[in-house]
Parts: structure tokens; C-alpha cells; sequence
């Protein structure tokens, strides 16, 4: 306000000294005119600048959506958790009272579908979700964007089923997977009865990139779980046959042996041959038993991998009547395939002890120093007995299958024993 003012006594000055002596009439309505002109322009400088401060402070509140996205993306959270949050960012951003997410399988069948806005006893109320022959088949099934204002004046409407609330504006943009799922965000019924804009649909569309981004990630995490559990089931498939083949082996010897005695006559001879072979017997029983036990601990959405070894530990220690010491770095972060070949070693190395060892304390330790992961198993028992094995001694292999595990997560095994002095089982893998 005090700029035109200033501006209309400098042109005061440069007319009295260039135009000489004007009216007292003529020189108030020339000031009125300019004054008039300067104030009109600066209130639009000033509209100008209120819209490009929304429009800024829009911008920055849709990149702190996105970016919340983004880190919800990139973690370990369910993918429903994450594609509801993605869709309760974008509806407070456009600010609107419902929006919707729906992802397809390549089978045409919907996976997840997931609301925001209404209540869970609403969304049962309303049915089964929507299968896109309507309105929404136009982004679900042909991957073109939709701005309504009306949309039961849309041609395709095929209007709402019961229970589900009033919508009348909507906008929805396709989310392009580079899996083979397919699926829409949409949002319904814009605060205070405004419609939809082109901004809106945009700020909807790069939502919908975050939720494609979700969505292929989950689908990559799945294939690798997969993969993991496929390679688990062949490794326990070779495991079992080096160790079924070993015993059977075993066996074979025990019984030609018990055999022979008794056709020498020598009954008590091979009656020891065969109380030895069902005490092989029931240590294989129990090691079965104790696989089938070992199988079911994994870490999964329910268990951290802490929370795995720390339950089977004292499970361990319980049966064992071992004092048995856990520690676990809490920095650490481990793939899934990882820490199922840890676990799987820590069993192997813990059941060793209780078979072996004759111990009375065993240490579990896990920990990260210089970008390599340290694990050490311990005990306080007999150690390792050198002497050579025969063909009459009961088989055990649990070295060699804890030696591949670490091989197969590239790391380094090793065993470090003196009789009579204990055994460490260590295993080195640098983390990339």
C-alpha cells in the first residue's frame, strides 16, 4: 500500500518539472488513476503470491507423503500395512472423506483390496469388493485414467451396492507393476463438495508409482522366500540321504556282525552286537525326532530371527539341564536366507553338544564387527576325541553339514578343540 503511494510522488515530481503548472482538477484525478492502477495491481501480485504459497505448501506436503511412502516401502512391512498407508497418505493430501487400493493376480481374481475411510463393520456390511466391470474397469481393466464429476453419469456406471456410502466425484489413475499383478488407486468424494483437479490427479498418479513399488517388492521378496525354501528342501533332502545312507551302512555292519556270532555259537557276542544296534536305533529315533523339532523353528512375519534362537535356546537348555548363554547383536539385519542357515548351524552345533560333549554351560554369540558377522558356538566339555573312526562306530556328520551351510552363505568354518578342554564352532561371513 505505502509503494504506490511513493510511486505516485515520484511521478508528482518528474510532471511538475517536465509538464510545468497543472490543474489542481486534472493533477487529482491523474494521481487517483495511478494510485487506482498500482493498488489493483498489487492486490493481484499479492493473489499471485497467496496461490504459488498453497501451491508450494501443497508440493511439500505431498513430498512428505510421498517420502513417508517411500520409507514404509522399503521396509519389512506387511505389504496390506504398506498399500494402506499409501492410501491414507494420498486421501489426506487430496483431502477427501474415501479411497480405495486393489491389486489383481495375473488369474484376473483380486489379492488384496484396501480401504480407507470407512469402518471395518461398513466394509463387511457393503460385500465382496469390486470386480472392475464397472466404472473402475476402466482403470483396472484398460489402464486409463478417470476424473469424474459425476459418476453415476459415467456410462459404465453399474451403480453401488447396499450398505456403501454416497460417492459422487472420483479420481483414479492404474498402477503399473513390473510383476504380473495389475491394480488402481482411487479416491472418492472431495472435502467441502469441490471436485477433482488436474493437480489432484497427478499427486494420485505418483502415489500410485509408491504402491507399484510396494508391490513388486513384495512379489520379489515372495520369489526369494520361494527360492530359500526350495534350496532348504534340497539341502535337507541331501542331508538326509548322506545320513540315512550312513546309517543304513551301519546297520548292515551290526547285523552281519550279529549274524556271524551267532553262527559261531558265540550268542552272547552277538547279542551284544544287536543291544548296540538299538541303541544306534533310538539315537536316531531321536535325532528325528529332534530334526522334526528343529525344522518347525524358522523366522518368519511372526518371530524375529532373535526371537527364534532365544526360544529355542532355552527350550534347548530346559531338556538339557545346559546353562546355555544367548547373545544376539540387536544392530544386526540379515537376509531371510541367512538367517535360516544360521539357525540351522547354532541347531546342528547345539545338538552336537548334548550329544557329544558332556558339557555342563555352553555360549551362543552373534555379532557384527568391521562389516563381518562372528558367530561362535562354545562349551566346556571333553572336545573333540581324534582318534580314527571305524566302520563300527555309530556315523555322525553334523560337521560337515554345518561346514556347507557356512559355505553356502559364503562365509568361514571352523572348530577350534583340545580334549578335555571344551569346543568352539566358528563361523566368519562378510556382510556386503
Amino acid at each position: 500500500m505505502l509503494a504506490p503511494l511513493a510511486i505516485v510522488a515520484a511521478l508528482e515530481l518528474v510532471r511538475s518539472t517536465t509538464l510545468g503548472f497543472v490543474t489542481i482538477r486534472d493533477r487529482l484525478l491523474l494521481d487517483v488513476i495511478v494510485a487506482v492502477a498500482f493498488i489493483a495491481f498489487s492486490f493481484v501480485m499479492m493473489r499471485a503470491m497467496r496461490e504459488m504459497t498453497v501451491r508450494v505448501g501443497r508440493q511439500n506436503r505431498e513430498l512428505l507423503a510421498l517420502h513417508t511412502a517411500g520409507l514404509d516401502v522399503s521396509s519389512e512391512l506387511a505389504l496390506d500395512l504398506v498399500l494402506k498407508k499409501v492410501v491414507e497418505q494420498a486421501r489426506a493430501l487430496v483431502g477427501t472423506k474415501y479411497g480405495a487400493l486393489s491389486v489383481v493376480g495375473e488369474d484376473g481374481r483380486i489379492k488384496s483390496f484396501i480401504t480407507s475411510g470407512i469402518s471395518d463393520a461398513q466394509r463387511e456390511a457393503i460385500g465382496p469388493p469390486p470386480v472392475g466391470h464397472g466404472v473402475l474397469g476402466v482403470v483396472l481393466r484398460e489402464g486409463q485414467r478417470l476424473r469424474l464429476d459425476s459418476i453415476q453419469g459415467h456410462p459404465r456406471s453399474a451403480g453401488f451396492p447396499a450398505n456403501h456410502p454416497v460417492m459422487r466425484t472420483l479420481v483414479a489413475v492404474p498402477i503399473v507393476c513390473k510383476s504380473p499383478f495389475v491394480g488402481n488407486l482411487y479416491l472418492a468424494e472431495k472435502e467441502g463438495g469441490a471436485t477433482f483437479t488436474d493437480d489432484d490427479e497427478e499427486s494420485l498418479a505418483r502415489f500410485a508409482v509408491q504402491a507399484a513399488i510396494a508391490i513388486d517388492n513384495a512379489h520379489l521378496h515372495q520369489q526369494v522366500a520361494d527360492l530359500a525354501v526350495a534350496q532348504e528342501r534340497l539341502r535337507i533332502a541331501h542331508e538326509m540321504h548322506d545320513g540315512i545312507a550312513q546309517v543304513l551302512g551301519y546297520v548292515n555292519t551290526k547285523t552281519q556282525a550279529a549274524t556271524e556270532y551267532f553262527l559261531q555259537g558265540k550268542t552272547e557276542d552277538g547279542l551284544g552286537q544287536l543291544r548296540e544296534l538299538g541303541s544306534a536305533a533310538r539315537e536316531a529315533y531321536g535325532d528325528v525326532r529332534e530334526a522334526i523339532v528343529d525344522l518347525r523353528t524358522l523366522p518368519g512375519p511372526s518371530q524375529s530371527f532373535e526371537d527364534v534362537l532365544r526360544e529355542y535356546a532355552d527350550r534347548w537348555m530346559e531338556q538339557t539341564g545346559i546353562a546355555t548363554q544367548l547373545f544376539v547383536d540387536p544392530t544386526l539385519t540379515l537376509s531371510s536366507g541367512m538367517e535360516l542357515q544360521l539357525v540351522r548351524i547354532i541347531q546342528e552345533a547345539l545338538t552336537n553338544i548334548r550329544k557329544h560333549a558332556k558339557a555342563t554351560t555352553a555360549k551362543v554369540d552373534l555379532r557384527r564387527r568391521d562389516g563381518i558377522l562372528f558367530l561362535s558356538v562354545t562349551d566346556d566339555g571333553v572336545g573333540l576325541q581324534q582318534t580314527a573312526r571305524t566302520p563300527t562306530v555309530f556315523p555322525r556328520f553334523g560337521m560337515a553339514t554345518m561346514r556347507e551351510r557356512t559355505e553356502s552363505i559364503g562365509g568361514r568354518f571352523v572348530i577350534e578343540s583340545t580334549p578335555g578342554s571344551g569346543t568352539a564352532i566358528r563361523v566368519e561371513v562378510p556382510l556386503v
